[in-house]
């Protein structure tokens, strides 16, 4: 079977619309040209390179807690798709649960953004996502995650980490933060998503000095709780980025399929509740 064939789930990207969506008033970005990728484009890049399913999340930039377009591409093909919202921090279980009813399985934690102590009256949140059995989904760089670990182990909550977690190339293994990261394996609640390598890297693609950072966290995690994401449309990345030479480093980091069939396929699946 051709690597683009091989069944795929891909565990975050965006969909930016403002055409039929506008964007809100009070966000700091707003994508233009080449960032905005409508649900139309992204289902054709699904279908040339075998993305069978994959999870939406709703992005700070140009929607923040906007959902619409997100619920519009669930509602559409909810078959194929799972959401992360962006919420409030005080959000009710009810709100949750109607959320959960149309297809989102979590919520985004921007901390790389918003900073840590954003989220610091959100612990009752977490509870009604450990309730509802929904995710918190955190993005965090350098050592935020230490700040963030001892509500993230109380909820009860599954996680969901962003991007490796944005370590520091340059500080090596033993920074705080990825070791703060790499402890939360043991939990068995957290999942990290392998993706987002032009965030953190200070290497041009294909980012070799990202692969450190991924190959301990699959030493870490196992393949059973690591999912793969593209992060199209790739906003704000500093050079063209493309799907196939995505795919292709992976190939290279597991050249056995059977090793790319969990990370793409059978560990997304059980993660994002996709039957």
């Amino acid at each position: 079977m051709h690597l683009y064939d091989e069944p795929k789930i891909d565990a975050h990207c965006h969909i930016f619309d403002p055409e039929r969506f506008a964007y809100a008033a009070d966000v700091a970005y707003r994508p233009a040209g080449q960032e905005r990728g409508t649900l139309r484009q992204y289902l054709a890049v699904m279908d040339a390179y075998g993305i069978r399913h994959a999870l939406l999340v709703g992005p700070n930039s140009g929607y923040n807690l906007d959902n619409r377009c997100l619920l519009d591409a669930l509602a559409r093909h909810p078959d194929r798709f799972r959401g992360i919202a962006v919420v409030k921090n005080d959000i009710s279980r009810a709100e949750l649960l109607a959320l959960r009813q149309a297809g989102v399985i979590g919520v985004a934690w921007n901390a790389a953004m918003l900073g840590v102590d954003y989220y610091a009256g959100a612990a009752a949140q977490l509870r009604h996502l450990a309730e509802l059995d929904m995710v918190a989904q955190v993005q965090v760089q350098g050592d935020q995650l230490v700040a963030l670990r001892p509500m993230l182990e109380a909820s009860g909550a599954r996680i969901l980490i962003d991007h490796a977690g944005r370590p520091e190339p340059q500080a090596g293994l033993d920074q705080p933060g990825f070791q703060a990261l790499l402890a939360l394996a043991k939990s068995g609640r957290v999942a990290v998503k392998l993706s987002g390598y032009v965030k953190f890297s200070h290497t041009p693609a294909p980012h070799p000095d990202a692969l450190t950072y991924v190959r301990a966290l699959i030493d870490a995690y196992s393949l059973d709780a690591c999912l793969w994401a593209s992060d199209w449309p790739y906003l704000r990345a500093p050079e063209r980025i493309d799907m196939g030479p995505l795919l292709r480093q992976l190939e290279q980091l597991l050249p056995d399929s059977a090793d790319r069939q969990r990370l793409w396929w059978e560990t997304p699946r059980r993660w994002l509740g996709l039957a």
